[in-house]
């Protein structure tokens, strides 16, 4: 078969820590991200823009957030939505205040911005954990999204409350707004992205990242060997807020283009996100984009099958849609806990020992 590692000799300690050990591995996933860069936006419309391929990855980038607190670090968040609103509201803010900004900058800022907003509410993780840590991130979503919806000038006074993103060039592209082209905004979000998963690979295989993993598996023995819960526990917020505030910029700024707190970033969102990386594996940089796929691609696949193809009913399709996506997570859950990045690397496995797999 192709996937052997036979004759793939390591002969140096860089080799042999690199992220793609296998030759193969590299070799896909540089075939994948030329494919993404070079060959998806000469095949996209509108429609795959904004019904497929920009959710997918505003919502891989925030399912790679949480995963890095929840998968990680062993902190469980239910305050996905209320960050995603702090990302977004600052790049709100600061496009309407300083319109000749970068877009970049603006991005990361709102992803700093997050930040420093994720450490305050990630105290309480120093005394609390668990289901006690959940209710209190799940306070800071009703707080934060509470704040947005009252404080008229996060929303610039407008009388409906709700908030619309200007048009924003990027070295003379427009890349925001209903002209903007489809590819333009596509392959920024698909660079912020991939810039984001390479960086979020090495850190968790990095010091803090082995400190954020003892800290999940057994924090007082991590405390014993000298790791501290201070700031092992506050950096996986941090971290993890930037990321989902960078998300929150992309899903609002490049995606929607205008939002009101309560619909765009309740709770649900929380929960959505969250079920990606359950879905996909908790503890897994891969596991955050297949599970962002799947709750992504799998309604509109059984909404188009549904409609289309059985002529139901919206309204009962709907339905049907909410109940097969519940059951495929209790499904998920009982057969394969890890998620779809552990039935991909069983795979794998399988084929290097192909044909005797066990």
């Amino acid at each position: 078969m192709f996937y052997r590692e036979a004759g793939q000799f390591k002969d140096s300690y860089e080799s042999d820590q690199a992220i793609f050990p296998v030759a193969q591995d590299r070799w896909f996933v540089f075939g994948v991200v030329i494919a993404a860069f070079a060959l998806v936006p000469f095949f996209i419309g509108d429609y795959w823009t904004n019904a497929v391929l920009l959710p997918l990855l505003a919502y891989s980038l925030a399912a790679l957030g949480l995963n890095i607190l929840t998968g990680y670090c062993g902190q469980v968040s239910l305050g996905t939505g209320g960050f995603l609103a702090v990302g977004a509201y600052t790049t709100f803010k600061l496009v309407t205040a300083f319109p000749e900004l970068n877009f970049i900058l603006v991005v990361l800022f709102s992803g700093a911005t997050t930040a420093a907003v994720g450490v305050v509410f990630g105290l309480p993780s120093l005394r609390i954990k668990g289901f006690y840590l959940a209710v209190a991130t799940l306070a800071a979503q009703f707080f934060l999204v509470w704040m947005f919806n009252k404080v008229e000038w996060f929303f610039n006074y407008s009388p409906t409350g709700q908030i619309t993103m200007p048009p924003v060039e990027l070295f003379g592209v427009l890349i925001t707004g209903p002209r903007a082209p489809s590819a333009a905004k596509y392959l920024f979000c698909l660079g912020v992205v991939a810039v984001a998963a390479y960086a979020a690979k090495n850190i968790v295989r990095s010091r803090i990242g082995r400190a954020w993993m003892a800290i999940r598996d057994m924090d007082i023995a991590a405390e014993l060997i000298g790791i501290r819960p201070l700031m092992t526990k506050l950096s996986a917020f941090a971290v993890s807020s930037f990321y989902i505030g960078m998300a929150g910029s992309l899903y609002f700024g490049v995606w929607l283009g205008s939002a009101e707190p309560i619909e765009a970033f309740g709770i649900e969102q929380s929960f959505l996100v969250l079920f990606m990386i359950i879905v996909g594996g908790l503890g897994s940089i891969l596991g955050s984009f297949l599970g962002a796929a799947f709750m992504v691609l799998l309604p509109i696949v059984l909404k188009n099958f549904m409609v289309d193809g059985l002529s139901m009913a919206v309204v009962t399709a709907k339905h049907v849609e909410i109940m097969s996506l519940g059951m495929l997570i209790v499904f998920f859950l009982i057969v394969e806990p890890h998620g779809l990045a552990r039935l991909w690397q069983i795979a794998k496995e399988k084929l290097r020992l192909w044909p005797f797999p066990h």
